[in-house]
C-alpha cells in the first residue's frame, strides 16, 4: 500500500474519538483514495452527529438544573414568608381573643344605644376582616400532609358553589360544571376544598356585574386536571408571571395569599396549579393531580 493511502487511512481511525474502532469501516490492503475519502467522510459525520447529540444534552440538563434551583430558591422564600407570617397569625390572633370578647361585653351594654351599636358593627367587620386575613395566614404556612381519601369531586364543586350560592345570585354569576358525577379522586378532602374555594371566590371578585363561572375536569397529560374558569377581564403579563407570589395582590383589601395557599395545595399532593388566559376571554387556573392519584372517570 502506498504513503499516500496511509497518509489519508490513519486520520480516518483517529478522527473519531469515542467512537469504537470495530464499529469504523476496514479498509483494505488495496483500498484506492475514494474509498479512503468516503470512509473519512462517514466517520466525520458520525463525530459531527454525536457533537450535537451531545450539545442537547448538555442544554437539557442547564434548563433542568436552572429550574431546580429557581424551585430551590423558590421554597427557601416560601419557608422563610412562612416563619414570619406564622408568628405574626399567632400573635395577632392571641391579642384579637379578648378584644373580640370585651366587644361583645360592651355590645349587650349599649342594646338601647342605636348610635353606638351602628359604631360597634363597623368594629366588628373590621374585626372580621381581620380574622380573615389571619385565617390566610395560618393556611398559607400550614404544612400538614394531605389525609388521603377517595371522593367523588362533584359532590366536593357542588358543596362549595351551594355556600356561596347567595353571593353568586347577588352577582348574576352563572355556574356551569362540566364534571362527571362518578369522577373519583384521591385527595385531601378539606385541603381540595379550600383550593376551589379560593379559585372561585376569586372568579367572583373580578365579575361584580355578573358573568360566567366554568369548572371542567378532564383527564390532562400529568393525570387529572380540574378547570376553574372566569369571563372577567383575564390577566395582563405581570398578573401572569406573578399570580402566585406570596402577598402580591391587585386587590385593595386583599391578603395576596389566596393563590398562594392554591399552590401550596397542590404541590402537597405531588401536582402543581396552572394559570393561563382563556381564547374567549377571562382566566382560567388549572389544578392537576399526578396521574397516580387520580381514580375513577373524569369527563
Amino acid at each position: 500500500m502506498s504513503e499516500r493511502i496511509k497518509m489519508f487511512q490513519e486520520p480516518a481511525i483517529d478522527s473519531a474519538p469515542g467512537a469504537a474502532i470495530e464499529d469504523l469501516p476496514q479498509l483494505a490492503e488495496d483500498a484506492n483514495l475514494e474509498v479512503v475519502l468516503n470512509a473519512w467522510n462517514d466517520a466525520t459525520i458520525r463525530l459531527q452527529q454525536t457533537h450535537e447529540v451531545l450539545q442537547a444534552e448538555v442544554r437539557r440538563l442547564t434548563d433542568e438544573l436552572e429550574e431546580k434551583n429557581r424551585e430551590l430558591a423558590w421554597k427557601n422564600r416560601l419557608a422563610d414568608l412562612g416563619r414570619m407570617a406564622s408568628h405574626v397569625a399567632h400573635e395577632v390572633r392571641n391579642s384579637l381573643v379578648p378584644v373580640t370578647l370585651y366587644l361583645s361585653s360592651l355590645k349587650r351594654r349599649l342594646t338601647e344605644d342605636p348610635d353606638s351599636q351602628e359604631i360597634l358593627a363597623k368594629v366588628e367587620t373590621g374585626f372580621s376582616a381581620l380574622d380573615t386575613t389571619v385565617n390566610d395566614l395560618l393556611n398559607f404556612t400550614s404544612n400538614r400532609e394531605p389525609l388521603w381519601h377517595s371522593f367523588l369531586i362533584r359532590e366536593l364543586i357542588d358543596d362549595v358553589c351551594q355556600s356561596i350560592g347567595p353571593q353568586l345570585d347577588a352577582q348574576s354569576i352563572r355556574v356551569v360544571t362540566d364534571v362527571a358525577p362518578q369522577t373519583q379522586v384521591s385527595a385531601d378532602r378539606e385541603m381540595l376544598r379550600r383550593a376551589i374555594l379560593n379559585l372561585v371566590l376569586n372568579a367572583i371578585d373580578v365579575m361584580p356585574t355578573g358573568g360566567e363561572l366554568v369548572i371542567t375536569s378532564f383527564d390532562g397529560p400529568s393525570g387529572f386536571d380540574l378547570e376553574i374558569a372566569d369571563s372577567g377581564p383575564g390577566l395582563d403579563r405581570e398578573q401572569l408571571l406573578r399570580a402566585f407570589d406570596p402577598f402580591f395582590t391587585t386587590k385593595p383589601s386583599g391578603t395576596g395569599l389566596g393563590l398562594a395557599i392554591v399552590q401550596s395545595i397542590a404541590a402537597a399532593h405531588g401536582g402543581r396549579v396552572l394559570a393561563n388566559n382563556c381564547p374567549e376571554g377571562g382566566a382560567a387556573f388549572t389544578i392537576q393531580l399526578p396521574r397516580r392519584r387520580a381514580l375513577g372517570n373524569v369527563a
